[in-house]
């Protein structure tokens, strides 16, 4: 295993603001590589006043509108107009043009155009048609409220370490008001996907499912700048100049044999500061979140084929059998049967 890389001559400029930033949205991006986002425009609803939809739990509907997916997550952009949203038994937030609700941990929950309408959740309505995506509806009690609204899919990976799933909660919802340099790039996003959505142009399908990758991406940025200074978990540690440096480290160079000292030294501070404020942010020690984060990288290699010894050399390990042994304890199967059960998941 590689060596600790010597600590940074100038602390002060390591840890400036701009700099937590830039390595905060490089470890973001490589978790989301990792855990293999994939999105999909799957609706676009124009509806008209009285009207109430309610979607069940995603682990019921997870085969049918992304198949092979461990997890979906599902939400809802407010193209025109106005409504109601909520996971289920939580209070209804009104939504407004330019909105985002995201429902991140798969709950069911409900859309309508008044506060407290409920509904039975239509399965038949995901079923995938041989048509292409999005399914477009046009819905509702005829009345003179009208209101658009585009859903999206995203399905991921959550076994064996997905660090963003964990530190999401239920429900977020991002406003279309505000600064143009917060709201600006989402809405320009909606825009370019609602009107993806509604042409016949090669390539559409395409295009909307990277934008609502996009989309769901730049509201997890957007999700982070809102989250109260005191916040604590894995979010929140992205943007903690110690934390924040550490998981950069951590992330850019999974392969060396990192100790809390070293780790320390490269990020410029204590073993126990970073060590006490490690384990405060992101709930778990740096070194018990690198041996994850070395699994989560292995996974993805062993369902891309390749063997359990390169495996266990391109994530750190100097043999196979220390290998091995660290997966089976950390995923709870040997990596060969692990590789099996879930890529002929993946494939079904």
């Amino acid at each position: 295993m590689h060596e600790p890389p010597a600590p940074p001559s100038e602390r002060d400029d390591r840890a400036s603001g701009a700099d937590t930033v830039g390595a905060s949205a490089d470890v973001l991006s490589d978790v989301l590589r990792s855990v293999r986002l994939t999105g999909a425009v799957y609706f676009d609803f124009d509806l008209s006043s009285p009207w109430v939809a309610e979607a069940p739990p995603s682990r019921e509907i997870a085969a049918i509108v992304m198949p092979g997916a461990q997890r979906v997550i599902e939400y809802h952009l407010i193209a025109r107009g106005s409504c109601w949203g909520n996971a289920v038994g939580q209070p209804p937030v009104r939504l407004k043009e330019g909105d985002v609700i995201v429902f991140p941990q798969g709950d069911p929950h409900v859309l309508s155009s008044a506060p407290g309408m409920r509904a039975s959740p239509d399965l038949s309505l995901f079923v995938r048609p041989t048509t292409p995506l999005p399914l477009v509806y046009e819905r509702g009690g005829g009345g003179a409220d009208r209101t658009r609204i585009v859903c999206c899919f995203l399905g991921c990976d959550e076994r064996p370490f997905n660090p963003l799933l964990a530190s999401l909660p239920p429900t977020i919802h991002l406003s279309g008001a505000g600064n143009e340099a917060s709201s600006g790039w989402l809405a320009t996003l909606l825009n370019i996907a609602v009107r993806e959505s509604g042409s016949a142009r090669a390539g559409r399908d395409n295009i909307l499912a990277r934008m609502s990758e996009l989309m769901f991406v730049e509201a997890i940025r957007r999700h982070i700048e809102t989250l109260p200074a005191a916040q604590t978990g894995w979010l929140a540690g992205l943007r903690d100049p110690v934390v924040g440096q550490a998981l950069a480290a951590l992330h850019g160079e999974p392969v060396i044999a990192w100790t809390v000292e070293s780790l320390a030294r490269a990020v410029g501070v204590s073993r126990s500061v970073l060590a006490d404020r490690f384990a405060e942010m992101v709930g778990q020690p740096p070194i018990q979140y690198l041996a994850m984060w070395r699994m989560q990288l292995a996974s993805r290699r062993l369902l891309e084929g390749e063997t359990v010894s390169g495996v266990a050399s391109a994530v750190g390990y100097e043999s196979e059998a220390a290998f091995s042994r660290a997966f089976k304890k950390l995923v709870g199967a040997a990596p060969s049967t692990w590789r099996r059960t879930n890529g002929l998941r993946a494939s079904a």
